[in-house]
């Protein structure tokens, strides 16, 4: 049988692509109103809730020789007051004071060899407000989860709401040897093929289900192939990257982004990568770059997480790749030509084959996928991640303090010198950017254009004509999908 405790393959992935210049942690700047609580006061409310998510408590365990990936065990010197961090920042404690503290907090690794996540206690800020910094490793939970983790941290009220105790005290488990982990690692490699004939077996009872499947599957891996293979155009987006980071924000309005996509059709989604083509195109034509009939390479990542699975640790994504016509001004334009694209990428089953693809790491030897992580972030296949994380629609409390923005981080490949994250909250559309220190001086213009790109958007949508049937893509999407 699999161990429950052990790494997936995507899971793990994410540590093999871990650089001393690229951290795979994914991060979060979140802003309250109000006092800050106390340090005690957060801690003593963390340490009640952490035996909803026991993960937190536990750090990797490496398999001797690389014969078999990472399990995780409980760290048995786990201390709450280590990852929970406080720090105040210097007047006037504004914005542009919190932003640089993040970029520096952001930059640092997690510790291997304690549980992989930190929450920073952020007091000094203007206007009577506090922030949390949270950071989480991506080996142990993807965006999607994050946010349901999030929930069980928060409450939906500004009265706390009484958690029920655990069973029993929270005690470590006795570490696994060497010597154990090793066996375990050889034993599960020799008895998962039992489990996946009696998989076989199973779904060979209905032919036609599985012929439909397997024809879907193979579909997608085609499609995959096709999209994920061919290099991104050149950017100035992907250079050499260090280990400092920028990071800055800023803020939309739910309700605009659904009135594009009800004004043009398409989806939400559509209108995220539509003003980031814009933005991005706004920002390269402002540093003398050729925009032409470039067409940008986003990875986006998407959750295949069932609802069932809401909650759970762990990583649940696959990656489509999403043209970006840099080189498209007219908003309306720019936005049919992604939105037909899209469809177009969701028909050819490139979701699908991602998915089969993270389910067939889990079975690939821990040294080649090693390797593979290692070719893949050396090669320009995209030229930066944009993600748009569904999040509450309602608001969040810590200890009666009011949540009112999330800006989330995406990690930095390498080679890749900028990452765009959205998350939507309580009638917001909040956005993050990550940025290398040096490659991204002027990452505040960079937002600037992106709020510029959203205006112009949301205005040339409201004055547009209802959409007629949809047109053949323009050449440089069918490009840039080949």
């Amino acid at each position: 049988m699999t161990n429950p405790d052990r790494l997936s393959g995507l899971d793990s992935s994410f540590l093999h692509l871990e650089r001393d210049s690229a951290h795979m942690h994914v991060a979060g700047c979140m802003v309250f109103s109000g006092t800050a609580p106390a340090y005690e006061e957060l801690i003593a409310e963390i340490t009640a809730r952490l035996h909803l998510v026991p993960r937190y408590r536990q750090r990797l365990a490496f398999v001797p020789l690389g014969q078999g990936r990472p399990v995780w065990v409980d760290d048995p010197h786990f201390n709450t007051t280590y990852h929970v961090r406080h720090t105040a920042l210097p007047r006037p404690g504004g914005a542009a004071e919190l932003k640089r503290l993040a970029g520096r907090v952001f930059s640092q690794a997690l510790d291997r060899d304690r549980p992989l996540w930190e929450l920073w206690l952020v007091e000094g800020l203007a206007d009577d407000r506090f922030a949390l910094l949270s950071k989480t490793h991506h080996a142990l939970v993807d965006g999607v989860s994050g946010v349901d983790i999030a929930t069980v941290l928060f409450d939906t009220s500004p009265d706390p709401m009484p958690v029920a105790p655990p069973d029993h005290e929270w005690v470590a488990r006795p570490l696994p040897s060497k010597a154990q982990l090793l066996a375990d690692a050889l034993l599960e490699r020799s008895t998962a093929p039992k489990e996946i004939v009696r998989g076989v077996r199973a779904t060979l009872r209905g032919p036609r289900a599985v012929a439909g499947k397997v024809g879907q599957a193979m579909a997608g891996l085609g499609a995959t192939a096709l999209a994920g293979l061919r290099a991104a155009p050149p950017s100035p987006f992907n250079v050499r990257i260090g280990p400092h980071r920028r990071f800055t924000w800023g803020e939309g309005d739910l309700a605009q982004f659904k009135s594009v996509k009800n004004s043009l059709g398409g989806t939400v989604n559509d209108v995220v990568l539509a003003v980031v083509a814009g933005a991005l195109g706004r920002y390269m034509r402002l540093h003398g770059h050729l925009t032409g009939d470039v067409v940008l390479k986003a990875m986006v990542p998407v959750s295949v997480r069932a609802d069932i699975e809401r909650g759970a640790l762990g990583n649940r994504v696959a990656a489509m790749w999403a043209p970006l016509p840099v080189g498209m001004t007219e908003p309306v334009e720019r936005y049919l030509t992604i939105s037909r694209a899209m469809e177009g990428i969701k028909e050819s089953g490139q979701a699908v084959g991602a998915q089969v693809l993270t389910q067939l790491s889990g079975f690939a030897p821990p040294t080649i996928m090693a390797q593979a992580m290692r070719i893949q972030a050396r090669q320009r296949l995209f030229n930066l991640v944009v993600t748009n994380v569904p999040g509450p629609q309602r608001p969040l409390y810590v200890l009666g303090r009011e949540l009112q923005a999330i800006y989330p981080m995406v990690p930095l490949a390498e080679n890749t010198a900028l990452g765009i994250a959205l998350m939507s909250y309580n009638g917001r559309l909040d956005f993050g950017l990550v940025s290398d220190y040096d490659a991204l001086g002027d990452l505040e213009t960079l937002a600037e254009e992106l709020r510029s790109s959203i205006e112009e958007l949301v205005a040339a949508a409201g004055a547009a004509p209802t959409p007629g049937p949809p047109r053949a893509p323009e050449r440089s999407t069918v490009r840039a999908l080949r």
